[in-house]
């Protein structure tokens, strides 16, 4: 594999804050080979690569590969620095992560995506990168080239293949149809309940007769904000059409510390064998703090199916449907 120079690896300094190490900088790190991984918490793309991220960093650190997250947040609440501790610990994620609030660190790096990884050699230069999901056996080769170049011998045999589990599991592309939703009025689409969107106010919502594929409804009493969707009375109900093996939601209390039991369904049914990691086969979970939910993971068949969540308690707030 014959690797271009691509540039001189940017300053971490814009980082805000750091976790699971003191501050690093680029230029204080040379002579390892440094990867970069730009992240968000509840991103389900990023979620996906952890499974190799975490297997590359376990098997090369001893051979001088020094792994750094970016976190630069999508949603308000991923700003929050003990938000964002706590679910990456949750994920396994003991590898140092910058917390990028500001985007300077994004920025510097030009970056646009969420995942996105740059790969440094032992000089300090962008030698390749990647965007997006896939493409993990050439991601670890240039690893391992760039570790070669840097004089590492004897290196460990390649991870390879990686299995993921839960929310990490790679998707079903070959059924999946369904596109990211947002809930809140900035980047909605594709909402059905009668009336439209009233934007940030409260307001009554109903279902459709019928929702077309790919759209959305409430059911009870919202406030429609810029970022989110939030139910101002018990039994507030989301539905949405999809086609895909997995429904994610990314949601949270509206109010910090509270915890929300709800139920989901799929086409009027509990989930049973198709319950997400964060739900019972009756369907049921809990809401306790903001993140990425699993809510269905579908064993069988991948067909059109109408998925809904119904919130037992007032001060849910959603933010986008992911789909896998």
């Amino acid at each position: 594999m014959s690797l271009s120079v691509e540039g001189h690896a940017p300053s971490l300094a814009g980082a805000n804050e750091w976790l699971n190490s003191p501050p690093l900088e680029t230029s204080e790190l040379r002579g390892r080979v440094l990867v970069v991984d730009f992240c968000t918490y509840t991103c389900i793309n990023w979620i996906r690569t952890l499974s190799y991220v975490r297997a590359w960093e376990e098997r090369y650190r001893d051979h001088g590969l020094v792994l750094i997250g970016v976190h630069t947040p999508e949603f308000s609440f991923e700003h929050d620095v003990d938000n964002i501790h706590s679910v990456l610990e949750a994920m396994r994620v003991g590898w140092p992560i910058a917390v990028d609030n500001d985007y300077a660190v994004w920025q510097a790096f030009a970056n646009h995506y969420w995942p996105a990884l740059y790969f440094i050699d032992a000089e300090g230069r962008i030698r390749h990168h990647r965007f997006g999901e896939g493409d993990y056996e050439r991601s670890e080769e240039v690893i391992r080239e760039l570790l070669a170049e840097a004089g590492v011998q004897d290196l460990a045999a390649p991870v390879g293949e990686v299995e993921g589990e839960g929310p990490e599991v790679q998707a079903d592309w070959d059924s999946l149809e369904s596109t990211e939703t947002y809930l809140g009025h900035d980047q909605a689409r594709s909402f059905a309940s009668p009336g439209g969107i009233s934007l940030d106010r409260r307001h009554r919502y109903d279902r459709p007769d019928r929702l077309e594929p790919a759209h959305w409804s409430l059911t009870g009493d919202w406030t429609i904000e810029t970022e989110r969707a939030v139910s101002n009375e018990r039994n507030g109900r989301i539905e949405i059409a999809f086609h895909a093996r997995d429904v994610h939601l990314v949601m949270g209390p509206a109010q910090p510390g509270a915890s929300i039991p709800f139920r989901v369904s799929i086409d009027g049914e509990a989930p049973g064998g198709a319950s997400g990691t964060d739900v019972d086969g009756e369907g049921a979970g809990v809401l306790d703090r903001p993140r990425m939910y699993q809510l269905v993971r579908q064993p069988g068949e991948i067909t059109d199916r109408v998925f809904g969540i119904e919130f037992l308690g007032e001060g849910a707030a959603g933010f986008a449907f992911t789909f896998g």
